[in-house]
């Protein structure tokens, strides 16, 4: 991609700004949609132009905000969930520190398309950065008529309070972050109902991560064509890449959808650090890794779910020759065992288990039946477990023993291995 969109302000010292904002065409976004465009023409515009979330599924954003009820008398809440737990994800933290004012301006809109007028921003405790700046946008934003009460004499009102999270990588699925918000466990709730209708208070609720919103400003004040012109057109728009891992360049960086896995690790990411590339997870740890050989797969949502894998949170983590799968399996799996919340089985045991078997094959005390235990246990977990928690952590174990089984037997003690 030639034009930086997200990105376009990153280097600038100023850039947290409202006055370096603006004089970038910040906030012309909010003003047309303020003057040209009714509630219901903003969710079909955005609907239309086909910007899918940024946060992980990759759902459609206008076909979300079109499921909150018309009649439902009750507040609508917008919620945006930047709590970025994900494992080698930082995109949503270099947003907030260095241009807050678009995801501001995109949390303006949205609001303004389902009715709402008062709005969370749930950011991770650790980004105190990110929390400074993006409450310093809040307040300038206020002092200039983009936030409070009739903004910019449209009649629209909009409040917005910043939610610090706690360090749970559960409060990164929706209704976690909505109970925690209540200030109740972070659990994940049944749905449905979903938070569409009753999230927030039991109250009709949208929750969008913080690249998703940050896309708005950009669709609104530079039209649908142009937006569409990016990437491929089941998935258009700006996007940013976080690369990270065993790569000569990590960094952000922001590509369309749609170029190849290895293409982004050897152009982008310069090549691997020692020899070359054994495996990448294309989407944040939650995210099944492929090998080497299937580096063609095109980094976009229809393409990776095809090969059995996601996009995610786009952070891609590249490894190299030096890397052990079954040490990158045991610590991806020790960590969602740790950061489960306990309130199912099949995630709360079978990843304590897993854990410990992997634990027990890394010390070279495995023995005969352990990868296959392992794999029962995958399937135990996963499709049974309350939230996508249990599902990513059996779902990423479960590709390094598909791709790497041989590296797993070879640490097996070779006298177990007698029949």
């Amino acid at each position: 991609m030639s034009e930086l969109v997200l990105l376009k302000n990153i280097d600038n010292p100023d850039a947290s700004r409202i006055e370096t904002y603006e004089k970038s065409g910040g906030y012309q976004g909010l003003r047309t949609v303020l003057r040209d465009y009714d509630p219901d023409q903003v969710i079909e515009t955005v609907k239309s132009s086909n910007l899918r979330g940024r946060g992980g599924a990759g759902f459609p954003t206008g076909l979300k905000w079109s499921f909150v009820p018309k009649d439902n008398p009750l507040p609508r809440y917008l919620c945006c969930n930047a709590d970025e737990g994900e494992p080698g994800t930082f995109k949503d933290r270099i947003l907030m520190e260095r241009d807050p004012h678009q995801l501001i301006e995109g949390m303006v809109i949205a609001a303004y398309a389902i009715g709402c007028k008062t709005a969370y921003l749930y950011i991770r405790g650790e980004y105190s950065v990110s929390i400074e700046h993006c409450q310093q946008a809040i307040d300038e934003a206020h002092a200039l008529g983009y936030l409070g009460q009739n903004i910019l004499n449209s009649g629209h009102s909009l409040d917005i309070h910043i939610h610090k999270g706690a360090g749970a990588y559960i409060c990164g699925e929706e209704t976690a972050l909505l109970e925690s918000i209540e200030g109740k466990r972070g659990q994940p709730k049944l749905k449905p109902p979903f938070p569409a209708v009753a999230g927030l208070y039991e109250c009709p609720t949208v929750v969008n991560n913080v690249e998703t919103l940050a896309c708005l400003p950009h669709l609104f004040r530079r039209g649908e064509d142009w937006f569409s012109s990016i990437g491929p057109k089941d998935a258009p728009g700006p996007k940013l890449f976080g690369l990270s891992g065993h790569v000569r360049k990590p960094g952000l960086y922001e590509l369309p959808m749609g170029m190849s896995l290895g293409e982004m690790l050897e152009v982008y990411g310069g090549g691997a650090l020692n020899g070359a590339f054994k495996a990448a997870i294309p989407g944040g740890v939650s995210a099944p890794m492929f090998p080497s050989d299937l580096f063609d797969v095109k980094m976009d949502f229809g393409s990776l779910a095809a090969a059995g894998s996601m996009l995610g949170s786009a952070a891609v983590i590249g490894l190299d020759d030096t890397a052990s799968i079954p040490v990158v399996a045991r610590r991806i799996t020790e960590f969602f065992n740790h950061e489960s919340c306990g309130k199912c089985t099949p995630c709360r045991e079978g990843l304590t288990w897993a854990a410990k078997i992997l634990r027990r094959i890394e010390a070279g005390q495995g023995q005969v039946g352990d990868v296959e235990q392992l794999a029962m246990l995958c399937g135990g977990i996963f499709g049974k477990s309350f939230c996508a928690l249990g599902d990513g952590a059996a779902w990423a174990l479960g590709a390094t023993i598909k791709h790497f089984r041989h590296e797993f037997d070879a640490l097996i003690a070779p006298q177990t291995m007698v029949s």
